[in-house]
């Protein structure tokens, strides 16, 4: 018998990323399987999220959570994603339906964040369609680190991601 493929009903289980001196704000779709499995953002294995940042900051490769979070901190940068639900297949972004987003006042009410990056084509979608309109902050599209996006190799997403420096400093 064939496993039908539905959609799963899933909710964001871990919280953003972020403190007072946060900058800049990187925003993914929704959690991937593996991430949702790891209670934390882009830990999937292929995914070249924690590589591109460290090698941009010149950074020692972050092997635990608490490291990443180090990271992201130390260089005043916050973490989080455009939903705080949706239907989806496994970590397909194309899949999603009937997205709900992230309330995103009360982490700019207290952060200093100028700057807002998408990773990828979806979060872009997804930012500019449901939040742009609440927040009016405007969002930098940036090519998606998935092992999905095998079209980017590493040295075209590290020339793609620079522009984040800009507003870390």
């Amino acid at each position: 018998m064939e496993k039908t493929h539905m959609p799963e009903l899933v909710s964001h289980q871990f919280d953003p990323v972020y403190d007072e001196h946060s900058r800049i704000l990187i925003l993914g779709t929704m959690p991937s399987v593996k991430s949702r499995e790891h209670q934390f953002y882009y830990m999937h294995p292929q995914n070249r999220f924690w590589k591109v940042l460290s090698s941009l900051l010149e950074w020692e490769f972050p092997a635990t959570t608490e490291q990443k979070k180090q990271m992201l901190l130390c260089n005043h940068i916050a973490l989080w994603d455009v939903l705080a639900s949706c239907e989806i297949h496994g970590s397909a972004d194309s899949s999603i339906k009937s997205p709900v987003v992230n309330d995103f006042k009360p982490l700019f009410a207290r952060t200093q964040i100028q700057s807002v990056y998408t990773n990828g084509r979806k979060a872009d979608e997804l930012y500019r369609k449901y939040s742009l309109p609440a927040t009016g902050r405007a969002a930098i599209y940036l090519p998606s680190t998935s092992p999905a996006n095998a079209s980017f190799s590493l040295d075209r997403l590290l020339a793609s991601w620079q522009v984040i420096l800009e507003g870390i400093w």
